[in-house]
């Protein structure tokens, strides 16, 4: 008597692999780009292309490697080009991504220096350069307000996150505190309560 047998299930879909660099020369190309497009802060841009448009990382971990690039010394987009590039393919990807960052706004900004020195004195070139500094700051409020979507869901919860944040601002817009003590104050505070929080 034949025996029957159940059909087997079908294979499950794969899930879609993760966006991500295709090379180093890709890194360099897309960082050289983003720092070119950073007139007045480069925060938003990065924000923007590497979260939403290129998805080689969730908002979530943009935050959390934005708050490891901020209190390492140096530039905090370049920490993040750097860590960002050696993440993919070590040191020849930070390499590439910081090369991108570096290259041509270097040469921009010496070029623009050359142009500045000329002109320094000229009252519309000061008052234009006052203007850019409200449009930067302009940029980095929207970027902080985007990023707050990726605090929803933290182990904190968001009163806390809330809290912390608004007692980081206090403390640098009111009270004009020191960075590094606020880091270490708050950061570091932060950083044991979610510690706590975090599952066994």
């Amino acid at each position: 008597m034949p025996s029957h047998t159940a059909p087997s299930a079908p294979p499950a879909p794969s899930s879609p692999l993760r966006a991500q660099p295709k090379s180093p020369t890709d890194l360099f190309v897309s960082f050289t780009l983003l720092a070119l497009q950073g007139f007045g802060g480069v925060l938003a841009v990065v924000q923007r292309e590497l979260v939403e448009k290129k998805r080689w990382m969730t908002s979530e971990e943009f935050v959390e490697d934005w708050a490891v690039a901020q209190i390492m010394p140096g530039p905090n987009v370049v920490n993040l080009s750097v860590m960002i590039g050696d993440r993919y393919f070590g040191l020849r990807g930070a390499l590439a991504a910081l090369a991108g960052m570096l290259t041509f706004p270097l040469l921009g900004v010496l070029a623009l220096a050359l142009v500045y020195a000329q002109f320094a004195d000229n009252p519309a070139v000061a008052g234009a350069l006052r203007g850019m500094g409200a449009v930067a700051a302009g940029l980095i409020a929207a970027t902080g307000l985007r990023l707050m979507r990726a605090v929803r869901h933290h182990v904190l919860g968001i009163a806390l996150c809330v809290l912390l944040g608004a007692l980081c601002f206090a403390a640098i817009a009111l009270l004009h505190w020191p960075l590094f003590y606020i880091l270490l104050v708050l950061g570091g505070m932060a950083c044991v309560l979610t510690y706590r929080k975090l599952p066994a």
